[in-house]
């Protein structure tokens, strides 16, 4: 199955926010805690290069617990900072302001000393398409700054929404990347949403998901095949490897897609 959708909004996009991001000290980067490296787009690191950065787990609540606090730390070691969200209940968003006065703090101090008092830090709200930015965006401002919509591509261009004196979001359009190398990733992320539905085949894509579901079930068992990532271990997923944590089982042991092809 060959997954590719990159249209010419997503373009039109990536050149706006290439545009902004000189008024920008912050990037908020929404990921799936499911899938938190198939849902990273990894021209975001470009964009961001020499940018603070923070990295929010949303839909936290579909995620194994014991999955996203191992999640939490492997982002935390490569210098991201991180907060587990839910943003449709508001859990967790009460800790962002704190993270993110804590991750512009240099940015702070450096007006200060220049005589800058009270300027808001600016933040632009990136990530793939129907990971949940503007459901984040309402629910963080406590108001309806944002469409939203169960779809990809509903918001269509950048837009600037102040939260109150010390922090300002720029909102973006979800943007993928020109192609899925690895097919793995497309397939997750149409599982989960972020591909527009009229260019997939439904039938082949509910077999992987039943492929995926059979993989599970023997991850779950006794016997875990080489390159499973599960939450009671001690392994870290490796750069191509992906655990997508989904409800546990009695069990105890968390269920994740394979961190490798084998």
């Amino acid at each position: 199955m060959n997954i590719q959708w990159y249209p010419g909004h997503m373009t039109k996009a990536k050149r706006a926010m290439k545009e902004d991001i000189k008024l920008i000290d912050l990037i908020i980067e929404l990921v799936d805690a499911r899938v938190p490296l198939s849902s990273r787009n990894p021209d975001i690191d470009d964009l961001g290069a020499g940018k603070a950065r923070l990295i929010l787990l949303n839909k936290s609540d579909l995620a194994d617990e014991r999955c996203n606090l191992k999640w939490a730390a492997y982002f935390q070691e490569k210098g991201y900072f991180v907060v587990k969200v839910n943003s449709k209940s508001g859990a967790g968003l009460k800790a962002i302001n704190g993270v993110v006065q804590e991750a512009c703090k240099e940015k702070i101090e450096r007006d200060r000393r220049r005589g800058i008092l009270n300027r808001p830090v600016r933040a632009m709200v990136v990530g793939i398409p129907n990971v949940g930015k503007s459901t984040f965006i309402n629910s963080f401002a406590g108001k309806a700054c944002a469409k939203t919509g169960n779809k990809p591509g509903v918001t269509k261009g950048n837009q600037w929404i102040r939260l109150n004196k010390s922090l300002e979001l720029l909102d973006t359009p979800g943007i993928l990347w020109p192609k899925f190398e690895d097919q793995v990733v497309g397939i997750r992320l149409a599982l989960i949403g972020s591909i527009n539905d009229e260019i997939l085949n439904k039938d082949e894509l509910a077999l992987e998901l039943i492929r995926f579901l059979q993989k599970s079930i023997r991850c779950a068992g006794r016997q875990i095949p080489d390159g499973c990532f599960r939450c009671s271990g001690t392994s870290k997923p490796d750069r191509k490897g992906q655990s997508v944590p989904l409800k546990r089982r009695r069990t105890g042991a968390c269920k994740g897609f394979p961190t490798s092809d084998r």
